[in-house]
Formats: structure tokens, C-alpha cells, sequence
């Protein structure tokens, strides 16, 4: 038997040894006790005081902004055919945030809300570095003077002039990189507007206007950019005993007084038409960009503390092509029909990056950059078959391997396929509306090409009998000779489970080869939807103005997909692959108008 006894010292009761090794490994594994580190036969002890919990978080914000424009028109010339805008101005703003917590234990409510204190429960704070209040502040500030000039003549030419120059607290300390100009110039010709239009293309063609621009923008960045100075935090230092404190600062993000604007050169060059008195309306758009000063993280030596920061790492090109059309197919005095596709082919290229990644992040599902390849793009290691033991086998860099595979690796990592973006370079829409007399149908369709989904990393080098297997398990390998007629692999036998575990990777690298790649493409009937509008004779009589049913359906199916997803839907994917289809919602509307 054993006597246990209480901190106080006084006997509680007899326990077995057997009872006592029980609660003792119950007591042990349970994570919310508390056990004095100074005391080496201390018992795991609960130290929670008597009372409640008094929490409290507030949340301040406080800002002003400052905003004087000018505006200048005059119209001169014969007929004031000669139209100028000038306009000008200038804002400062500034936003303070703050924010604190505070969590009291051991308010006593009920006896006039005073405190319980528990001395042990403010040392296992010390000891774990939990700090039972929170203070944050930030700042941003920014300041920007702008101007913009247009000039018009006869409604038919269109000069356009955009200037702004800006700076924010945001970015590096230096002028470079704080202080920013950017700009835009733009042409319109309205050619329809000409006196030869009407002689020479009308009806037939009703409008045309061409429209050009060529500008430099900037982004600041992800929101997470805000060290242009190096930021300094309190913290307690861990110290051998709790009696033992001292306060201290750390560095938590280093300086970035280089840091500057993610900045785009961008050239846009459009037209719009219309024919048949406008019943077929058509537009086009063609766009090059350069991107560059894009903010990335890079890897860094090492030697200042932190092994990333923030920096301007990357470069990127890209140009694209978007149009719409609209036509009315028909129309009468109780049918219509009318048609909208929009088009969009979008090519990105990274032409520079400052920074070398491991080959996880290359074949990981939500892609990554490289340069020579679209932004966001896809690797996979080379599958090549399954051995006599079901076992994937892969070519790594020349060499047909099982084993001999490193996630972590940084150089030599041509031999990865290209699978493409995991953006689709090809979007767009299709919508059919018929109306007839009080009744109206629309049908609307999207879709999207050219992207390259990872499938779900759902194999493994052992499973238990909690484990969902997926559809494809059911043509997994089981015999020698298999190896012939299916890629999937089949269950690692124990024994070579346990052989140094170097069969697990095959695995691991299965999930990210190029058997686990699917085609992003999809057609998608977004939404059907029928309503009727009451005639407004039948519904006088109900004292009405208005009365109109609509039942819409969304997201009804995909009309195509790619088989290898299994029902998956590729247009909405999680990190590492995709998710489940997206819900069907069906919608009856009725409108009253009294």
C-alpha cells in the first residue's frame, strides 16, 4: 500500500502501488497541470484560482486625413470644339492603430470582485513566457501630390496626361525607395464621329473608336511590408530559475531602407465596334506589362539572425489579349434573343528572380515561380513506373530510383517536368437571355483552360484502419506482373517499412509526380434562371403596381472536366490540391410593388 498525501502534508487516503503508477501517468499526461520544476518530487497540481476570468481586448483606431484639389475648364476655338480639363491636388493621411489584451484570473464575482491570487499560477507564466497583457501599435502615414490634363477636340481626338508622386512610411527609408513618380498618357480617336464615317460605313458599321495608353503604376506590396526600419520587441529572456527576471528587446524584423515599390510599365492598345446599328457590339483589348522591383521573400546568409526578409526580388512579363461581344440575335415585338461571351488569354513570364528554393516548393500543389516559367507554375518529378514490389520508382536526374530522393534539395533540379501554371491562361463566360412576352430565361456558362491542378497527396507508405482510401486504391498493385497494367502502387510490405524507413519518400514522391497531375480546364453552367413579370391588367386588380416570380438556379454542374478528378472541382482548390464541388443553391424570388 501507499499513503499519499496532500502539499499540505496531511494524509489523504491509501492507494495500491498499482492505483498510485495509474493516477500518477494520468496526472503526468495531463498538459493543464502544473508541476514546480524546482521541486523534483512535486506532484502535477492544478492552479487554477477560485473566481472567473477577466478578459479584456480593445481595439483603437485613429486617423485624419488631409485632401485640396483644383479643377480648371474651358472650352475655345470655333464652335468651342476645343474642350481642356486641368485638374490638381494633394492629400496627407495618417492611421494610428492600437491594440491590448488583458486576462486577470481569479475574479471573484461574488464577493465584490475581488482577486484570488495563486502565486504558482503567475510563476508557470514566467517560466512559459505567457504574458498576461498585450500592447501593439502601428503607424502609417502617407502623403501624394497629383495632376491631370485633358484635351478633347470636336468630340472626335482624346489626350489624356495622369502624374502622381507619393511616398509612405511603409517602404525603405531611403528617397529611391520611399518616394515614387508615376504616370499615365492616353489617346482616344471616336472615328465615327468623322464626316466620313456616315457616307462610307454606315449602318453597317455604327461605331469605332481606337484607344491607347502606356503608364507606370505601383503597388506597395503585401500588407505585411511595414519594416522600413528594423523593429525592436520587449521580451523575458529564459532564465535557469523563475526568481530570476530581466527584461530584454529582440530583433523581430530587420531593416529594409532599400525596400521600394512593386512597379509596372504597361502599354494597352483597344478598339471598340458596333454594327448593324449597334445590334453586334464588339471590343478588344491587347496589353503588354513588365513587372519588376516585385517584393518576395529571399533567402539570405544567415549572418544578420534571420534566414529570409523581405526584398525586391523578381521580375515578370506578360501580355494578354481580352474581348467581349454582344449581339442581339433577335428581336420582335414578343421575342428576343440575345447573346455575351467574354475572352480572355492571359501569358506571364519570369524573367528574373533573386532567390533559391528547395524542390517541395516547385512541386507543391499551389505552384511556385521560376525563372524562364509563368508565375505560380507546377513541377513534378518524374514517374517511370512501379518496381516487382509495387514500389514507384522515379528518374532522378538520369538515374531510376526508389530511394534516392531529397525534398530539401536547392540545386540540380532540371530533371522536374513542366506541367504548366496553376492559373488558367484562358477565362471567360458565355450568356444566352430569350425573353417572351412576360417571361425571361437566362442561361450563363463559364470556363476556364491551360492550368495544371496537383491531385490530392492521399498516398502512403503505410496506412491504418482509420484511413479513407481513395477511388484509384482499387487498382492498386497486389501481385508481381501488375507492374505491367497499373501505376498505382500497391501497400509497402512492413519488413521494408522498417528498412531504415527510405521507402517512405517513393511514396511522398508518388503524391508529387507527374502520375498526380490533372488538367485545371473546366465548363461550368454557372446559373439558370426563369422569371415571369405579371401583366399589369391582371394585377390592378389586386391593388399592385408591380408583381414578378423568379426561381434561380447556381452552380448547377460541371459540363466538363478533367476524369482524373473524380468529381473534384478544379475551378476551387486548397492548398495541395482541390476541394469538393461547390453547393447548388436554388432561389425563388417574388417582388411586390404596392
Amino acid at each position: 500500500m501507499c499513503e499519499v498525501f496532500s502539499p499540505a502534508g496531511s494524509s489523504t487516503g491509501f492507494f495500491s502501488f498499482d492505483e498510485y503508477e495509474i493516477l500518477k501517468k494520468i496526472r503526468d499526461a495531463n498538459d493543464l497541470l502544473y508541476k514546480d520544476p524546482d521541486d523534483p518530487y512535486a506532484l502535477p497540481i492544478s492552479i487554477l484560482p477560485d473566481g472567473g476570468i477577466y478578459q479584456r481586448r480593445d481595439y483603437k483606431m485613429a486617423g485624419w486625413d488631409f485632401r485640396a484639389t483644383a479643377n480648371w475648364n474651358k472650352a475655345w476655338g470655333a464652335d468651342e470644339r476645343h474642350l481642356t480639363n486641368l485638374f490638381a491636388g494633394m492629400e496627407v493621411n495618417s492611421l494610428k492603430r492600437s491594440n491590448s489584451m488583458f486576462r486577470g484570473w481569479g475574479m471573484q464575482y461574488s464577493l465584490g470582485e475581488l482577486p484570488s491570487y495563486v502565486y504558482q499560477f503567475f510563476k508557470k507564466g514566467i517560466e512559459a513566457d505567457d504574458k498576461y497583457y498585450s500592447l501593439n501599435h502601428t503607424m502609417g502615414r502617407a502623403v501624394a501630390a497629383f495632376m491631370n490634363a485633358t484635351y478633347s477636340y470636336d468630340g472626335r481626338y482624346t489626350l489624356n496626361g495622369t502624374f502622381r508622386y507619393e511616398g509612405t512610411n511603409r517602404m525603405g527609408s531611403s528617397r529611391s525607395a520611399r518616394w515614387l513618380p508615376t504616370w499615365n498618357i492616353s489617346a482616344a480617336w471616336n472615328a465615327h464621329e468623322e464626316k466620313f464615317f456616315k457616307d462610307l460605313f454606315e449602318p453597317a458599321l455604327s461605331h469605332f473608336t481606337l484607344k491607347a495608353s502606356y503608364s507606370l503604376t505601383a503597388d506597395r506590396g503585401p500588407a505585411s511590408v511595414t519594416n522600413s526600419h528594423a523593429i525592436f520587441l520587449g521580451t523575458t529572456p529564459y532564465r535557469p530559475f523563475a526568481s530570476i527576471q530581466e527584461t530584454g528587446l529582440y530583433l523581430d524584423e530587420p531593416e529594409n531602407s532599400e525596400l521600394t515599390y512593386e512597379k509596372k510599365h504597361e502599354l494597352n492598345i483597344g478598339a471598340e465596334m458596333g454594327f448593324l446599328n449597334n445590334r453586334i457590339n464588339f471590343a478588344i483589348d491587347w496589353y503588354r506589362r513588365n513587372n519588376y522591383d516585385l517584393i518576395g521573400l529571399i533567402n539570405t546568409s544567415g549572418i544578420g539572425g534571420f534566414a529570409y526578409k523581405y526584398a525586391n526580388v523578381a521580375s515578370m512579363r506578360s501580355h494578354g489579349v481580352e474581348f467581349t461581344l454582344s449581339t442581339v440575335n433577335i428581336r420582335n415585338r414578343s421575342f428576343s434573343w440575345t447573346s455575351d461571351l467574354i475572352f480572355s488569354n492571359s501569358k506571364t513570364k519570369v524573367t528574373d528572380l533573386s532567390s533559391q528554393n528547395k524542390m517541395m516548393d516547385f512541386i507543391s500543389g499551389t505552384g511556385f515561380t521560376r525563372p524562364g516559367y509563368p508565375v505560380r507554375s507546377l513541377f513534378s518529378i518524374p514517374f517511370v513506373g512501379l518496381d516487382e514490389n509495387g514500389i514507384p520508382q522515379f528518374d532522378i536526374d538520369g538515374e531510376v530510383t526508389s530511394t534516392d530522393i531529397s525534398f530539401q534539395q536547392r540545386d540540380n533540379l532540371d530533371f522536374l517536368k513542366y506541367e504548366g501554371p496553376t492559373d488558367p491562361t484562358i477565362t471567360g463566360s458565355l450568356g444566352n437571355i430569350f425573353t417572351y412576352k412576360g417571361f425571361k430565361l437566362n442561361i450563363f456558362l463559364t470556363y476556364a483552360f491551360g492550368n495544371a491542378v496537383r491531385l490530392d497527396p492521399r498516398f502512403s507508405a503505410i496506412y491504418s484502419d482509420l484511413d479513407a482510401m481513395p477511388r484509384e486504391f482499387k487498382n492498386r498493385w497486389e501481385l508481381s506482373g501488375e507492374e505491367q497494367s497499373t501505376n498505382v502502387p500497391g501497400i509497402l510490405p512492413y519488413r521494408l517499412y522498417n528498412d531504415q524507413y527510405k521507402y517512405y519518400y517513393a511514396y511522398n514522391a508518388y503524391n508529387y509526380s507527374t502520375e498526380r497531375v490533372a488538367k485545371g480546364d473546366f465548363i461550368r453552367l454557372k446559373e439558370i434562371s426563369l422569371g415571369y413579370d405579371f401583366p399589369k391588367k391582371w394585377i390592378s386588380y389586386l391593388k399592385m403596381q408591380t408583381l414578378s416570380l423568379k426561381l434561380q438556379a447556381t452552380n448547377l454542374m460541371l459540363l466538363y472536366a478533367d476524369k482524373k478528378l473524380n468529381g473534384q472541382d478544379p475551378e476551387f482548390f486548397n492548398t495541395g490540391g482541390v476541394a469538393s464541388p461547390v453547393p447548388r443553391q436554388f432561389t425563388l424570388t417574388v417582388r411586390l410593388g404596392l
